[in-house]
């Protein structure tokens, strides 16, 4: 690993590592870039592969953007409520498939994009769950504006973040707002950004609304 200044790059052969191996690299890599750092991959003619936040030359690919610009959405009732109904039974069985409560899909929906399923934010995030790129590939969602298959993505994501954090929701929610590397890096707490407290805490509002009306 190389480290000058805000620049980092890290170093490594591709070739026959094991995908889990890989997946830990990565969240090593999160710890290590700054926390709105995006993460950009290189693999040269010899299979080394190279991250870093710095691409130098257009071989490099954005591999995961860690921050997705989450502003609040603002809707009336009447439309979340036409929008909860219109998408509930995919939301309610994506949800069951991941093993999530039914009322926190919901409420990260809500935040999220209010239901609009080709919501985009500033930075790029697409859809009901406000899917980043990286992510959407790295779950097998092709199209990010499709409602059936965001959804299936960003569950599997939600589910594997609170995997990855024992099932502590509130560490799950900063970790799918402000990227996985953001919370390690702050000692598996969440992260002092205004807008990660935020969305945590409105997020938490929701879930804890419509666990008592979904």
């Amino acid at each position: 690993m190389k480290n000058s200044g805000n620049l980092i790059q890290i170093k490594f052969l591709r070739e026959n590592l094991p995908k889990i191996l890989f997946g830990l690299i990565l969240i090593s890599v999160f710890t290590s870039f700054q926390a709105k750092a995006d993460v950009y991959k290189y693999v040269d003619k010899n299979g080394h592969v190279y991250l870093t936040d710095r691409p130098d030359h257009k071989g490099y690919k954005l591999l995961v953007r860690t921050w997705k610009g989450w502003k609040e959405k603002k809707t009336t009732h009447v439309n979340l409520a036409k929008r909860q109904e219109k998408y509930g039974d995919i939301i309610k069985t994506a949800a069951a498939r991941n093993k999530l409560p039914n009322a926190l899909v919901h409420a990260v929906i809500t935040a999220e994009s209010a239901y609009n399923p080709k919501a985009i934010s500033k930075a790029g995030a697409v859809g009901m769950m406000q899917l980043m790129p990286a992510t959407a590939e790295r779950y097998g969602v092709k199209d990010s504006k499709d409602a059936e298959a965001n959804i299936a993505g960003g569950t599997k994501y939600l589910r594997d973040l609170l995997e990855m954090f024992d099932n502590d929701t509130r560490l799950a929610l900063a970790a799918y707002n402000a990227g996985e590397g953001a919370v390690m890096k702050y000692g598996n707490k969440i992260p002092p950004y205004k807008e990660t407290q935020h969305y945590v805490a409105k997020v938490l509002s929701y879930y804890k609304k419509y666990s008592k009306t979904l």
